[in-house]
């Protein structure tokens, strides 16, 4: 292959995804607007009765949680009140003790019914909607009484519902979908912190 063709390959392969995102990006728009200001109002009850947010998942949605319970933790954009989140996902003793003993499935479950109560707001973030773990851990938070939430893909999965909000990504392609997922979660970050930290970062007059 010529530099050149190749050159031009790769420009094509770039302008096919950006369109693709943007396409995604389009449609989630229109279809997400009503789930999420409902999710957002969510959080801000988790907040308001003293709770939390858990988020877990697996893969490029392990990542995601645990950068959005980074966010909400320690900023987003503003100096403020650390707020209280945690993901699932990071403790290495805790995963592989019950992945041995119970099983994979069950590694957020198990997590579930020793760290949340119903004040809390439980997140699980799959691409497909199908991921067992995911499935049975937010069974257990709603067997304590907790909110639940879902970040998905596709048609929502089984995962669907189990949420008591669920944001479905309009794409089957798993890419397209972290990547709304991520916006969306830096939204609802932004969102929070001008809601309860109105404030922060200001200049005095």
């Amino acid at each position: 292959m010529e530099l050149s063709e190749a050159v031009m390959s790769i420009r094509e392969y770039f302008h096919k995804s950006i369109d693709e995102h943007a396409k995604v990006i389009d449609d989630s728009r229109t279809l997400l607007e009503a789930p999420f200001v409902q999710l957002v109002e969510a959080i801000a009850g988790a907040f308001d009765r003293e709770g939390k947010i858990v988020f877990f998942g697996n893969g490029g949605s392990a990542a995601d949680a645990q950068h959005l319970a980074t966010e909400f933790v320690v900023r987003f954009k503003v100096n403020r009140k650390a707020l209280p989140a945690i993901a699932l996902t990071t403790d290495t003793s805790a995963l592989t003790a019950i992945g041995n003993d119970f099983g994979f499935d069950h590694i957020f479950e198990r997590q579930v019914e020793a760290l949340c109560t119903s004040k809390d707001l439980v997140v699980g973030i799959s691409t497909s909607g199908n991921s067992e773990n995911v499935v049975r851990g937010l069974l257990a938070a709603r067997r304590l009484g907790a909110v639940t939430a879902a970040l998905l893909g596709g048609d929502g999965g089984r995962i669907r519902a189990l949420a008591d909000h669920a944001l479905v990504i309009p794409s089957t392609v798993t890419a397209r979908v972290q990547e709304v997922h991520i916006l969306l979660g830096h939204t609802l970050c932004d969102y929070v912190e001008e809601r309860f930290f109105p404030d922060a970062g200001k200049n005095p007059a």
